[in-house]
């Protein structure tokens, strides 16, 4: 259910934004939200507060806890070598367009200035199409495969617009994993992407 009115969301935002109507309580919640997103890191703060000994069991993975990432990382960059070969096109800017691991907006924008706006358009809308696909595959991975698949899945976004999915269909503990995971995945997409134009 949580899925359906994901998706029934962000295409009521789709039609609005294309209709060209301003209404102020909309806008300003467009124009704020960071604010947004920091009111739902705060709720599930108090929601993991609440369960004893989560950080005491997180502790407890040590490194071990590092390859969610790094594997997320390795098996973005790989499939994108793979994509980019199956469709015919460079190798080395499909490794960069996947290196965006779903964060769509910074990896258009960058890919745009870096290789031009056909490949940005290609970045933008890959990315975009990881994020949807992972609202939809997070519900099914939590129940056919397991919770490290799903912060997978998420990619760069498990630290914040996947988040209510991934709290919803698996666990806190998998919850705090998910935004470190995230931070990390995020903090290695402008070092890749310039990483792959390097090479190119």
């Amino acid at each position: 259910m949580l899925v359906l009115f994901t998706i029934l969301s962000l295409f009521l935002g789709l039609v609005y934004g294309l209709s060209g109507l301003e209404l102020g309580l909309i806008d300003w919640i467009s124009s704020h939200s960071d604010l947004v997103l920091y009111l739902l890191m705060f709720t599930i703060g108090i929601s993991i507060g609440m369960h004893d000994g989560i950080i005491r069991k997180i502790r407890g993975y040590g490194l071990k806890i590092l390859m969610i990432p790094l594997g997320t990382i390795v098996g973005s960059v790989a499939g994108g070598f793979l994509c980019a070969w199956i469709l015919d096109l460079p190798l080395v800017p499909g490794a960069a367009i996947a290196s965006g691991m779903g964060w769509y907006s910074l990896a258009g924008a960058t890919i745009s200035n870096l290789g031009g706006a056909e490949l940005g358009s290609i970045a933008f809308l890959s990315n975009l199409m990881r994020e949807i696909f992972a609202f939809l595959l997070i519900p099914v991975l939590a129940v056919r495969c397991n919770s490290a698949a799903c912060i997978s899945a998420a990619g760069a976004t498990s630290e914040d617009t996947t988040l209510p999915v991934l709290l919803k269909y698996t666990n806190e503990e998998t919850v705090v994993i998910s935004v470190l995971h995230g931070i990390i995945c995020s903090f290695f997409v402008p070092i890749l992407i310039s990483f792959f134009f390097q090479l190119a």
